[in-house]
C-alpha cells in the first residue's frame, strides 16, 4: 500500500471509530460545540452564571431531601430523568417542575444511544417524553445522552425530530464513584466557572449529602444558579482575541519604542 493511501485510510478508520464510539467535539471545560448549536457542555455569559443538573432520578428516598435542600436556598435546577422512574414516582417529577425546576430528557432505561439504531433510540425518547408529559403537563426541550454517548447523525435527526438541545456538562464530579460528600463538594467547587453546566447525580447518597456544603461554596463565591434552557438563552458571542498587526507591516506611524519583554499581568479569575 502507498504511503498516500495508507494515510488516507488511516484518517477513514480513525473517523469511524469516533462515530462508533460516540465522540463529539463536546469535550470537558469547552466551549458550545459548533454542530449547529445542537449540543452545549458550557454556555459563554456575561454573568455569575450556571446550572445545577441531576441526572438519573428521580429517587424516592433521596430527590424529595434534594427538593427540600433546593426549596430553602431558592435555588432552580435542571433534572434529567430516567423515563421508567419517572413513570413510577411521577408524584416527585410532578413536585420538581412544580417549584420551578426545569424536567429533561434522559431516556427511558439510561441506554447507551451510540452503541442502538435509530428506532429504539426512537422508542426510548418517546416513552419518556410521554412519562414527563403525564406527570407535568409539559414535553421536555432539553435531552442528554447517558454516559455523554451519542453520535453526530443522531444529535441532528433527534433534534430535527424532537426538537431537543443536547446537553452535556463542564464539571463532572465523577459522584458515581461514590467517593464521598467531602470530594464531590471539592470537585464541584474548584471546577465551576461562570457558564457551567454541573453534572450531579439524586440517586448517590454522598452527593445529596454534599449539597448544602456544595451550595454554600458557590454562593460565597457569588454564583447565580438557573437552569440549563436560561442559561442558554443568556449566551453571548465569545470576545474574539485582538488581532495582531503583521511583523514589519506599515501603518502609517511612526514605529514604536522598544517594549519590556516581560509579559503584562493576566486578569485574575
Amino acid at each position: 500500500m502507498r504511503p498516500c493511501h495508507f494515510a488516507v485510510f488511516s484518517l477513514i478508520s480513525l473517523a469511524a471509530l469516533a462515530e462508533l464510539r460516540g465522540e463529539t467535539p463536546d469535550s470537558p471545560r469547552s466551549a458550545p460545540a459548533a454542530d449547529a448549536r445542537l449540543t452545549y457542555s458550557y454556555v459563554h455569559v456575561a454573568g455569575p452564571y450556571i446550572a445545577l443538573t441531576f441526572d438519573d432520578g428521580p429517587s424516592v428516598k433521596l430527590t424529595p431531601k434534594l427538593l427540600d435542600l433546593l426549596a430553602a436556598h431558592r435555588i432552580k435546577a435542571t433534572f434529567f430523568v430516567i423515563g421508567e422512574n419517572v413513570a413510577e414516582h411521577p408524584e416527585i417529577t410532578a413536585r420538581a417542575a412544580r417549584e420551578g425546576h426545569e424536567i429533561a430528557n434522559h431516556t427511558w432505561s439510561h441506554s447507551n444511544f451510540a452503541k442502538m439504531s435509530d428506532e429504539p433510540v426512537r422508542r426510548q425518547l418517546r416513552q419518556t417524553d410521554d412519562a414527563i408529559r403525564d406527570a407535568t403537563g409539559d414535553r421536555p426541550t432539553l435531552f442528554r445522552p447517558p454516559y455523554g454517548s451519542i453520535t453526530t447523525r443522531q444529535k441532528r435527526w433527534i433534534h430535527d425530530d424532537f426538537g431537543y438541545d443536547i446537553v452535556l456538562w463542564d464539571v463532572d464530579p465523577l459522584d458515581w464513584k461514590r467517593p464521598g460528600p467531602t470530594v464531590v463538594a471539592n470537585r464541584i467547587v474548584k471546577m465551576t466557572r461562570a457558564g457551567s453546566i454541573v453534572l450531579a447525580h439524586d440517586i448517590h447518597p454522598g452527593t445529596v449529602a454534599a449539597m448544602p456544603s456544595i451550595l454554600d461554596q458557590l454562593e460565597a463565591k457569588g454564583f447565580q444558579f438557573v437552569t440549563v434552557s436560561q442559561l442558554i438563552a443568556m449566551a453571548i458571542p465569545p470576545t474574539p482575541p485582538p488581532v495582531k498587526p503583521q511583523s514589519g507591516a506599515s501603518t502609517g506611524t511612526a514605529p514604536p519604542r522598544a517594549r519590556s519583554t516581560n509579559p503584562s499581568p493576566s486578569p485574575s479569575g
